[in-house]
């Protein structure tokens, strides 16, 4: 399950401190799952389910908690702004580790994809909040099949940038995808329309989508966003002498790409190589690497945040699970 470590211009807990919570959401998860799984084959399934009815968020956030107040930085750092807490919508408080399933499981695969289901509630949760801060979130990105296929299908060592807002000479700018790998680095523009449509690339602005039951029609040259995507994370890398590869890549995964004379720089994974791209990535076993958090590190320090301190009775709450605050 990819980590998303930035939402547009969500507050992230990942600029609070790289190093530490890649690792601790692979730990949290992996915990999570075995203790569910045993119950399931234990008949235990419902009586857990109560515990944790009761126990709410208290095992995730006093692991998260713990020692964390004197980390959390400032709302005055760079491409950070806050927002009056009467216009902001907070984000949902609800834990998937509550394992609230709707039916009771048939089987243990329909368990896993139950599991998987509220674990992405709780990546748009962990991706978006902190302790302290909250931010408005579209609820539409629940529904979102881009970002679900991110976070649902690659493993856990992948970080995601979707859509981030970067800020340079105090102007956001909204990029693409950007997806860092333990060895490589895919800046990833969507490139997809109806099944089995084709897209004429060319070095013009506008591109051509063509189907056999649709007219064709005309559409922005994807090579555009990509290219700016590209040169930020290029810009960023340099600066913070950071050595892993760039990769540029237009993605369709269910139409075909034709571009006779594409740039070198480019990777067109269309319907016929797309497949084998994906297996690729999904069986990588690569472990986290220290370049990698230093590359995450890097491009979030130039994310523009846009949140709000949470109500004095909200983080009270914590206090009501016995939840240590390092500030005290």
């Amino acid at each position: 399950m990819g980590q998303l470590i930035k939402l547009q211009d969500y507050i992230s807990r990942y600029e609070q401190d790289i190093y530490r919570y890649p690792s601790q959401f692979v730990r949290l998860k992996q915990q999570q799952w075995e203790k569910l799984k045993a119950a399931y084959t234990a008949g235990e399934l419902t009586r857990l389910y109560e515990e944790h009815e009761d126990t709410g968020q208290m095992e995730v956030e006093h692991d998260e908690k713990k020692g964390l107040l004197n980390k959390v930085r400032g709302l005055i750092g760079r491409g950070t702004k806050e927002l009056p807490a009467d216009q902001l919508k907070p984000v949902g408080e609800t834990n998937v580790f509550s394992l609230n399933f709707p039916t009771e499981p048939k089987s243990l695969d329909d368990l896993k994809q139950n599991y998987l289901n509220q674990l992405l509630k709780f990546q748009l949760k962990w991706g978006s909040s902190t302790i302290h801060e909250k931010s408005w979130m579209d609820d539409s990105y629940i529904l979102d099949e881009k970002l679900r296929f991110f976070l649902q299908r690659f493993p856990d060592t992948y970080l995601v940038l979707y859509k981030p807002i970067f800020v340079f000479k105090n102007a956001p700018i909204e990029l693409d995808v950007i997806l860092l790998g333990p060895t490589d680095v895919w800046c990833i523009t969507f490139l997809e329309a109806e099944e089995d449509a084709a897209f004429i690339g060319s070095n013009e602005r506008f591109w051509l989508r063509r189907h056999h039951r649709y007219p064709d029609k005309k559409l922005l040259n994807p090579l555009i966003a990509l290219n700016r995507t590209g040169k930020i994370v290029s810009q960023l890398f340099e600066l913070y002498e950071i050595s892993l590869p760039i990769h540029k890549v237009v993605l369709s995964r269910n139409g075909y790409i034709d571009y006779p004379q594409a740039p070198y720089d480019v990777t067109f994974l269309d319907k016929r190589v797309f497949p084998e791209w994906f297996e690729k990535m999904r069986s990588a076993q690569t472990p986290l690497k220290h370049q990698q958090l230093k590359a995450a590190q890097g491009l979030l320090e130039y994310c523009q945040t846009t949140s709000s301190r949470r109500l004095e009775w909200d983080v009270d709450q914590h206090d009501q699970f016995g939840i240590e605050d390092g500030s005290k």
